[in-house]
């Protein structure tokens, strides 16, 4: 297989990862004097903050995602690839894919984040993350499924195991989540399964620290959890996971829940590059980059947005920043101006993060918000958190889908998506992903992958 780009003399830049901050950047260097060259797993790009809504059967997946194609109709000098990265070879400017290898003249890395198990395999087999739509997908025919085997199943032991969720992860995605299945359970469950008392089914929200939503005040933390006991989810603070066995959530004082819908969504980290060096490595994988997001010690090499991490340079965040959207987008904006002057010559600017505010919501009417020092919680927060995320996706008929759906679900309080639905790969895409996990692996870097290595 090959990329089959076309030789050009224009500098060539490859961005791995199509997320907030590669899109921002592809967008920014529109009409520039560069050739870019777009790289992901999907063909589409995805809106993670409502990624939740999937799982909860509130929204359907195409109106959080928009394909790569679409964004970038008639726009020349563009070129995108639907391909894994597996390694990088600064040495040569060349970065092995699984459909071959390309030359770059700058290469930046902005592939995000993963789910974090921190090194616990068994969980990690067992449980169902919330990263991706999916996962989403995954998750909610999970949910669904275990419904219609509720509601069956001879067992009462088996019954109430299906009927219990566990959510292992005390932030952002974890509340909205749990916020979500909560009114599920109140305003679904009787109706689609009245021979099913909604009463059976537990919520369980677990965080290993002392308090939900570390990263917001104590004060956001306190009405959030206050909003969650109120719709009947059981919080449990300073708890940790070990494992997970026959149907049971095990935690580390030797208590356990039985349960069959397991959701980890405890920490991200960052996705890994196959042979990258742990000396550019730091907290929770991620890339160091100096105040330019440039990776220290490889040339013309930068990453940006969740992948990466600035412990020097930005004063106001010597530990890293958030990994956020707003961090993505505006460090994507900044390197595209950068790589322009670095090509003219001219000095580049170093990052600063401006902060523009956090929030979460748990479900109708309640939700907390914070910008600088103004803190805010309820149906106000709860209204900003709806414009400031319909702004945010793509597409006006995305857009307008979303807004609809939470019109109807807000008045007649049930979600309209509630079917299982399993996608089956055809024949010939499941050969081609055998054939793709078995080849270009690098292991002869100059024989193996396109025309481009020898683009001068």
């Amino acid at each position: 297989m090959s990329f089959n780009l076309p030789k050009t003399d224009k500098k060539r830049v490859v961005i791995v990862g199509g997320g907030f901050g590669g899109l921002k950047l592809a967008n920014k260097l529109k009409n520039s004097n560069f050739q870019v060259v777009l790289i992901d797993r999907n063909n589409y790009h995805q809106f993670p903050p409502l990624i939740y809504q999937i799982a909860s059967a509130g929204i359907e997946p195409s109106s959080i995602s928009f394909p790569f194609r679409k964004i970038f109709q008639k726009r020349k000098n563009f070129f995108f690839r639907m391909a894994e990265v597996r390694s990088i070879f600064p040495e040569h400017k060349i970065i092995q894919t699984s459909i071959g290898k390309v030359k770059y003249d700058y290469l930046v890395l902005a592939a995000g984040a993963t789910t974090n198990f921190f090194g616990n395999n068994h969980v990690e087999e067992e449980a169902m993350p919330m990263k991706n739509v999916s996962e989403a997908m995954g998750l909610r025919n999970a949910l669904l499924d275990n419904f219609e085997r509720a509601l069956t199943c001879a067992g009462e032991k088996e019954r109430q195991e299906l009927l219990n969720i566990v959510i292992v992860g005390g932030g952002a995605t974890g509340v909205e989540i749990a916020g979500a299945l909560s009114e599920m359970k109140n305003f679904v469950l009787p109706k689609d399964y009245p021979d099913l008392p909604s009463s059976l089914m537990h919520i369980y929200l677990i965080e290993a620290g002392p308090r939900l939503l570390p990263a917001m005040s104590e004060d956001s933390s306190a009405h959030v959890e206050k909003y969650l006991r109120t719709m009947g989810v059981n919080v449990l603070l300073n708890k940790m996971v070990t494992d997970y066995k026959d149907h049971c959530v095990i935690l580390k004082d030797g208590s356990s829940i039985a349960t069959r819908t397991f959701i980890w969504v405890s920490g991200i980290m960052a996705q890994p590059i196959g042979n990258l060096d742990n000396n550019h490595l730091g907290r929770g994988g991620r890339i160091k980059v100096n105040a330019y997001n440039q990776v220290e010690g490889l040339k013309d090499v930068y990453c940006i947005g969740d992948q990466c991490i600035m412990a020097e340079g930005d004063k106001a965040w010597t530990g890293g920043h958030p990994q956020l959207a707003q961090v993505a987008i505006q460090q994507g904006k900044l390197l595209a101006k950068n790589l322009k002057n670095h090509e003219k010559g001219k000095a580049m600017k170093p990052f600063k993060y401006k902060n523009l505010g956090t929030m979460a919501t748990v479900g109708r009417n309640r939700a907390v918000a914070e910008f600088k020092k103004i803190k805010m919680a309820g149906f106000v927060a709860w209204f900003m958190w709806l414009v400031v995320h319909l702004r945010s996706i793509l597409g006006v008929r995305n857009k307008v889908i979303v807004l609809f759906n939470w019109i109807w679900n807000y008045f007649s309080y049930g979600q309209s998506l509630r079917m299982i639905i399993y996608a089956k790969k055809a024949k010939e895409v499941i050969e081609r992903e055998r054939r793709l996990a078995s080849t270009h692996w690098g292991t002869d870097l100059m024989s193996e992958g396109s025309e481009d290595i020898s683009r001068e």
